[in-house]
């Protein structure tokens, strides 16, 4: 057993959505789990309801008795966290074993059969679309996602009885280089991190490292185009909605609510019908990627087809939180400059003629700075723009960068820069005809005022 001895596992950084579901997990391996994290939020709240001890105060002091004992105690840290952390100093100067959370999930993942889920987006959608698929199957699975899954209110799939682990592989900080998956699936390669990569091309070299990882007489599932190096140990499986030369792609298809119906050309068989609820086309490539894995791994055609038409999505990915005639409100977690495009296409294409007003909450100054030209282009999609300031997450300010700068390099009249007290005032007297509301950051504070709003319209 890797933590023979273990009784207890201490998280710094708790609530953040990867580490949680790592906390559930040990949770429900019998450990004693508590933690710290920097504010409250409803999933603090909920960890604390299921017997997570929380706190929101960097003193030592505060660490319970059960976990400073270094011989029994694990100690989980996000590296959001600042090495002058008071308790992450405490815990290595003591003599604990200190490690990321990328090491933790990768000694858990690498136990199991697993799958990796790899891309700069769709990550999260991909993933939490095959755990519900496998878990739907007699194969079953763990899945550790980066979302809340609308089917099982968690991020935590478990299942004792299956060898299946499921993971999101993030490139950030090359988290994903701990794991060795049975199956990787590669969604994009767009540039992203240069902060940590530099240029475009280390970035590429790494999903490569990755892909190399794979276990022998693995499989590689990735979007039609990318053409990634392939080992010699691994099997190529391609899947795209528009290249019918991939191995897995869309026959007929046509709008099905918000989302789509339409059928799959898979190697040697058509699928069944899929009647996917969630919106934006996005989705059907998403869950492309999830098909085939299951496909791969031995799930019958009809069980994929089905479960896949009673999916619900993931909260904050392509998020419809009001649908009505006079008032649509959608909230996203785009905070890349090709997510909001993929993103505000789907939402013109379910609403043409309609007037979108859109929220922006920037994401990093680094990703600000790098990538100022693209964002404009892609908020200039919008008829009208709300644009918040950067939220800053891990990084200090850079000088130069700023929401005002983004603001300045945006072509449209209809643009205006605001602080969060203002938020709420500013987008009841727009009162917009389609609201949207994208980022990364803490706009998911809002989810609840503007949907609350939208519904009283």
């Amino acid at each position: 057993m890797i933590w023979a001895n273990l009784e207890s596992v201490y998280f710094i950084g708790v609530g953040g959505i990867g580490m949680s579901a790592l906390a559930r997990y040990f949770v429900s391996q019998g450990k004693v789990v508590a933690g710290y994290d920097r504010v409250s939020t409803a999933l603090t709240d909920q960890l604390t309801r299921e017997g997570i001890d929380i706190h929101f105060e960097d003193r030592s002091q505060l660490i319970p008795r059960e976990f400073r004992n270094p011989e029994r105690t694990l100690v989980i840290y996000t590296p959001a966290v600042p090495e002058k952390h008071q308790q992450l100093n405490y815990f290595r100067r003591g003599g604990f074993r200190v490690i990321k959370r990328s090491v933790a999930l990768g000694e858990v993942f690498n136990t199991g059969r697993g799958i990796g889920v790899a891309g700069t987006h769709g990550k999260t959608s991909i993933s939490t679309m095959l755990a519900h698929v496998l878990h739907s199957s007699t194969l079953g699975c763990n899945a550790f996602l980066g979302g809340i899954s609308k089917n099982n209110h968690s991020n935590l799939y478990l299942d004792p009885a299956s060898k299946v682990i499921v993971a999101e592989a993030d490139e950030f900080d090359r988290s994903f280089l701990t794991l060795y998956p049975e199956v990787a699936v590669v969604s994009s390669l767009d540039a992203d991190h240069l902060h940590i990569y530099h240029t475009e091309e280390n970035l590429r070299l790494s999903f490569e490292k990755y892909i190399g990882q794979i276990r022998d007489k693995g499989k590689l599932i990735h979007k039609s185009g990318l053409t990634p190096a392939l080992p010699d140990h691994v099997e190529r499986f391609t899947y795209s909605v528009d290249d019918k030369e991939a191995h897995y792609h869309v026959d007929a298809m046509e709008p099905n609510g918000l989302g789509y119906a339409f059928t799959v050309v898979a190697p040697n068989l058509v699928f069944p019908v899929i009647r996917l609820q969630v919106p934006g086309m996005l989705n059907v490539e998403n869950a492309l990627a999830a098909l085939a894995v299951a496909h791969q791994m031995g799930v019958p055609p009809e069980v994929i087809a089905l479960a896949l038409s009673e999916y619900k999505g993931v909260e904050r990915r392509f998020d419809v939180l009001v649908h009505r005639e006079n008032a649509v409100y959608i909230d996203d977690y785009a905070h890349h400059p090709t997510e909001i495009k993929a993103f505000l296409n789907s939402v013109k294409a379910l609403f043409p003629g309609k007037r979108i007003t859109g929220i922006f909450q920037p994401h990093l100054f680094s990703r600000t700075r790098d990538f100022a030209d693209e964002f404009a282009r892609s908020l200039e999609m919008l008829d009208e723009l709300i644009l918040m300031e950067i939220y800053p997450a891990r990084e200090e300010p850079i000088p130069g960068v700023s929401s005002e700068m983004l603001l300045e390099k945006i072509r449209m009249n209809e643009k205006v820069l605001i602080s969060r007290e203002q938020l709420l005032r500013v987008v009841k007297e727009r009162n917009p005809e389609v609201l949207v509301s994208m980022g990364a950051g803490d706009i998911n504070q809002f989810r609840g005022p503007l949907k609350e709003w939208s519904l009283r319209r």
